[in-house]
């Protein structure tokens, strides 16, 4: 992240507040962030977080949205209602599995989605666009009243109060995360059609000695069973003897063997 794009911030001055119950996740995320040089306080629920918020304001808020007793569209409903702390930006973590997770986070005023998993570009560059942003965002909001919409949707009406910038922004970010499930979606498929090409190499007619066993290869070479399977696939052997060809070739270990089994019964 370029020291432009901070907008005259230094990283060290701007104190990020993590809302993630998950000890996994909110640690993760606060080894990114402190990695990259960002002061970072981390809360556990949302009540937490709005008592922090009673005696500091941090520059960005990043909440999951799946928490006990009070979710993240909640906690951030709360955090834009208030006059001290409402223009603070908020990004929610979230799956975006329904296309009412969007409309939940326009009407409690959330800035920006970011889906799970997510990767560390994807999460700085989100952190960098709201830096850039807010100072236009304060220019704005001074000369454009607060204006109300409502809207149906499942059935429900909904009033969104957020302002129109911020509205841009969410949307904006949940193409983007749309945009990137796509790639991912590409590349998993791209993943699975080699794989496919892979099993393919296996398929068909596959020239095989009837006495030794060995494979000829594409090359015209004749190999080993475990050699040509382990070239054309992922697979490795462990090798052990079948009941016949031990009791073929060492009959009296093969008669032992049996006597031993019944003994146990």
């Amino acid at each position: 992240m370029s020291d432009s794009s901070m907008q005259s911030k230094k990283k060290d001055e701007i104190r990020i507040l993590i809302v993630e119950d998950s000890l996994t996740q909110g640690q993760k995320l606060k080894f990114i962030l402190e990695e990259e040089g960002f002061y970072v306080d981390w809360v556990v629920s949302g009540h937490q977080a709005l008592v922090m918020l009673e005696e500091q304001h941090p520059t960005i808020i990043i909440s999951d949205v799946m928490m006990p007793e009070m979710d993240g569209f909640t906690l951030c409903s709360k955090i834009k209602q208030d006059e001290q702390s409402k223009h603070i930006p908020i990004i929610l973590l979230t799956t975006l599995s329904e296309p009412y997770d969007i409309l939940k986070g326009l009407e409690s005023g959330a800035d920006n989605f970011i889906t799970k998993p997510y990767n560390r570009e994807y999460l700085l560059s989100r952190i960098e666009y709201l830096m850039v942003n807010m100072k236009l965002r304060k220019m704005y909001e001074k000369r454009t009243p607060e204006m109300g919409i409502e809207i149906y949707f499942a059935g429900k009406k909904h009033r969104i109060t957020s302002e129109r910038l911020q509205i841009i922004d969410l949307l904006f970010s949940t193409y983007e995360a749309i945009v990137q499930k796509n790639i991912e979606l590409e590349r998993l498929n791209l993943e699975l059609k080699i794989a496919s090409e892979k099993i393919k190499t296996l398929s068909g007619l596959i020239p095989i000695c009837s006495k030794c066993k060995k494979i000829r290869n594409d090359e015209g070479y004749w190999e080993e069973v475990e050699e040509y399977v382990s070239a054309h696939t992922e697979v490795d052997f462990t090798h052990g003897i079948c009941t016949d060809c031990l009791k073929e070739l060492y009959p009296d270990f093969y008669e032992k063997k049996i006597k031993s089994r019944q003994k146990t019964k």
